[in-house]
């Protein structure tokens, strides 16, 4: 069974994922900062591809794909830094996230192949429109037993998030706002009015939500509507003040159980 779908069989609650950009803070910081996340008791990880154009994410992120591809991440590479992890006792589920661009040139069959001789459990492509999910990309990701995970936000109809529902796997990723990424201190009444209509369509995939979660009372919030909490910007910040990720994820954890 692919990692994703186990792990949400396990763990229906309380779930924490973290976000970072491959080849940020260092080049070769990749490996050590999955093996430490895992250590932690995070329960999956986001690895971003960097790129040029990022039009989904705020300026941490931005800066932190800027600062990647200074120094000198590209896809390839990040492939064979991923490699050996699984046979140095890694376990938990591993998504890519990155925009149609590189994963285009690189072409969805050689792309998704490469993600299942790694065991990548999943990728998210933000900018993929679902017209060629459907028709170019799930038949591809579906031979290789990798899940195509798809965003929903605010502004999505309850056509649409039935219809994603129905034809992907894993889990939603539910943006807590049609902004881009970034931490936020709270989560106002129209979000929360937006966790709790999806929470109550009984959709049959769990669902993560992301974007803005920083905090205990964002995390809270989210994991009370949703299966769990998406982490990036605020990791982010503390890896680029840190530049290592041990200090960056106890330090993060402390501000999620403070008040």
């Amino acid at each position: 069974m692919n990692r994703i779908n186990s792990l949400f069989e396990q763990k229906q609650k309380g779930l924490l994922s973290l976000y970072f950009c491959a080849g940020h803070p260092t080049l070769d910081s990749t490996t050590d900062i999955i093996r430490t996340l895992e250590q932690k008791g995070i329960d999956f990880i986001e690895v971003g591809i960097p790129f040029s154009d990022p039009m989904a994410d705020g300026p941490v992120i931005q800066d932190a794909a800027t600062k990647a591809l200074r120094n000198g991440m590209t896809l390839q590479k990040l492939f064979a830094q991923l490699e050996p992890l699984r046979g140095q006792g890694v376990r938990l589920p591993l998504i890519l996230m990155g925009y149609m661009n590189p994963i285009y040139h690189m072409g969805y069959e050689a792309f998704f192949r490469r993600c299942k001789e790694v065991d990548i459990d999943g990728v998210i492509i933000p900018d993929l429109p679902f017209k060629d999910y459907m028709g170019e990309v799930k038949p591809v990701a579906d031979r290789y037993d990798i899940r195509v995970i798809m965003l929903i936000t605010p502004e999505t109809s309850d056509e649409r998030i039935r219809f994603i529902d129905q034809n992907t796997d894993g889990f939603i990723y539910m943006v807590s706002s049609a902004a881009t990424t970034g931490a936020q201190k709270e989560f106002d009444r129209a979000k929360q009015a937006y966790f709790y209509r999806i929470d109550k369509m009984g959709l049959k995939h769990p669902r993560m939500i992301g974007f803005g979660i920083s905090n205990r009372q964002t995390l809270q919030s989210a994991q009370a509507n949703a299966a769990g909490a998406i982490i990036g910007s605020k990791f982010v910040t503390l890896l680029d003040k840190y530049k290592a990720p041990l200090p960056a994820i106890e330090e993060l954890l402390k501000a999620l159980e403070e008040d």
